[in-house]
């Protein structure tokens, strides 16, 4: 949570960054720019870090850009992936340290300095950590759907959706194809929020193309829509079973979802973060950006992050809610009042005072 420009849907657009260099993206230029330095600050590089903790190891992974004087793009400065303590490869400028477990030798070699070594480097196999990592990073779901984009027509699959969700009708055809189970759980979801839902249907349109149609049924009354006529909120809740069945059927996923109260009603944002936030309870993560105290309030103090800065000439500074001085806990403070009024004045967080 935070003020409008305290970098909440930045740490979305970071992320991005991992996923498609898991996705095979590795050309500087493609991911970042010479104006993403901070005020114009090119003295300093640009530093990505990411910690994760997989089957029951943790993977640490960094990368950091540079533009020298007089260049027009990007190039790497430094990158390495850890796990467990143990590099998989370390790399300075061109030159790149590849470790080999067993008997196998290690290996060094030179990289244009303009292209990432992460997409480049092949796995081993599935066991290997550099595809397990790589594999969790491509498979993240970065969400901030436009409804309006989403019609439900599908010519492909796919298991990897983009952040606008434009793609709803591929990624729903390319789950069920790859996990025909899944349709399971986006019945039993949809059902508790849409409890006079019959079936979604998939059927085919043409040769290569199918579009998706939504059933509902009220004792003998039955009524058939295809899904570029549901409400754009009706859409989100589509949008959040996916997810809930995606986490299920090929997770743990990371999902980051930017502001995922929007279009909703009031007594509907409660529902929708609670249900979202128990899917991702016994696996996988999932993380939200928020102005809505409904949805603020389904967080604990301990997993809230106030993040601010007092202007654009300063680095925001990422603060847990439980260190801000409130009274009482997060839930409390919410329906008291007493949180809303004290961020309203600046005074638990939004501003350094």
């Amino acid at each position: 949570m935070g003020r409008n420009g305290s970098g909440k849907s930045t740490v979305g657009l970071a992320l991005e960054v991992f996923q498609q260099l898991a996705r095979g993206t590795n050309r500087v230029r493609q991911l970042v720019k010479p104006e993403d330095f901070t005020a114009g600050r090119v003295q300093s590089p640009i530093r990505f870090e990411l910690e994760i903790e997989l089957d029951a190891k943790i993977y640490e992974y960094s990368v950091a850009f540079e533009l020298p004087f007089g260049f027009r793009e990007l190039r790497v400065f430094e990158e390495r992936l850890i796990v467990d303590g143990r590099p998989l490869y370390t790399r300075e400028a061109a030159k790149v340290h590849l470790f080999r477990a067993g008997q196998e030798k290690e290996a060094n070699f030179s990289v244009d300095w303009h292209l990432i070594a992460l997409p480049i480097i092949q796995e081993q196999s599935k066991k290997d950590p550099l595809y397990i990592f790589k594999n969790y990073l491509r498979q993240m779901v970065i969400l901030q759907p436009i409804p309006s984009l989403m019609d439900g027509n599908s010519d492909d699959v796919t298991l990897q959706p983009s952040k606008d969700v434009k793609d709803f009708g591929n990624w729903f055809s390319g789950l069920l194809a790859e996990y025909p189970a899944a349709y399971g759980k986006i019945d039993e979801y949809l059902k508790q929020v849409m409890p006079d839902l019959k079936d979604i249907k998939n059927p085919l349109v043409g040769s290569d193309s199918r579009s998706l149609e939504v059933q509902f049924e009220d004792g003998p009354r039955t009524l058939k829509l295809p899904f570029s006529a549901l409400s754009w909120g009706e859409k989100c809740f589509m949008v959040s079973a996916l997810v809930v069945a995606s986490n299920s059927a090929y997770g743990p996923l990371l999902c980051f979802w930017d502001e995922p109260d929007n279009h909703l009603a009031i007594d509907e944002v409660g529902h929708f973060v609670m249900a979202l936030r128990q899917a991702f309870q016994s696996e996988g993560q999932f993380i939200a950006t928020s102005h809505n105290p409904e949805a603020i309030q389904r967080f604990s103090d301990q997993n809230t992050f106030v993040l601010s800065r007092n202007n654009h000439f300063e680095p925001t500074v990422v603060r847990p809610l439980s260190e801000l001085h409130v009274n009482g806990d997060l839930v409390g403070s919410l329906v008291s009042g007493d949180l809303l009024s004290s961020l309203a004045r600046g005074d638990a967080g939004y501003g350094h005072k």
